[in-house]
């Protein structure tokens, strides 16, 4: 109970939440702009022996890390440890922003893969996309909401956060209530759309091809 005590006790720092909150905004329209110029088919080269196309591994180990960070946080305030909970969820903002930087400089300088391109040339026939089948529309409709549920979440990810950090704990719990269900779930889908892409990115097909070469 004094774990709580320390906690509620500080006093709601008003004017730090007001500068805070347009911080906020302005940061989440900064990278959904960003999202939106990634969609571009022109990426920024990179120096010669540079290269980033084995980040999507990454990217689904920082998500599953998140997951775990949530999962512990939610464990930890059941329980009543609020400064293991905070510890749980200041790790999994600081997981999110580190995939958030690597997965912009991913899509900012490599082609993107799409799922049943087994040419991978980048362009989907109309031959792949009937073998893709109805997988490629289960994929299509998992990777949709997961993008959805991260744009609508993702201010509302950091509004929470700066309901704790300014003391604002009502504040916190209510809207982290809503939060903390959607940030999960594209915490969950994300390392999901990467094992069901894996098998169309480039160094995945290449394998492929050797073992195919190989066998007698």
């Amino acid at each position: 109970m004094s774990d709580r005590n320390e906690f509620v006790s500080r006093p709601v720092l008003e004017e730090r939440a007001k500068l805070l909150k347009k911080l906020v905004w302005i940061v989440s329209g900064l990278v959904l702009l960003l999202v939106a110029m990634m969609r571009s088919p022109y990426k920024i080269p990179l120096p010669e022996g540079v290269e980033l196309s084995l980040l999507p591994p990454l990217h689904a180990l920082l998500n599953t890390l998140v997951a775990a960070c949530l999962l512990g946080g939610l464990f930890f305030l059941a329980r009543k440890n609020y400064k293991a909970h905070q510890r749980c969820m200041t790790g999994a903002l600081g997981l999110s922003g580190l995939f958030l930087l690597s997965y912009v400089a991913y899509h900012f300088t490599t082609t993107e893969t799409l799922f049943g391109d087994t040419d991978g040339n980048g362009k989907l026939s109309d031959e792949e996309s009937e073998i893709a089948g109805s997988a490629r529309t289960v994929y299509l409709s998992i990777l949709i909401t997961h993008i959805a549920a991260a744009a609508i979440s993702f201010p509302f990810i950091l509004l929470t956060f700066v309901h704790a950090w300014t003391n604002n704990f009502a504040k916190h719990k209510r809207l982290a209530k809503k939060v903390f269900p959607i940030w999960l779930f594209v915490a969950v889908t994300g390392p999901i759309c990467y094992y069901m892409l894996k098998p169309f990115y480039p160094w995945e097909a290449a394998k492929v091809e050797l073992i195919l070469e190989e066998s007698p």
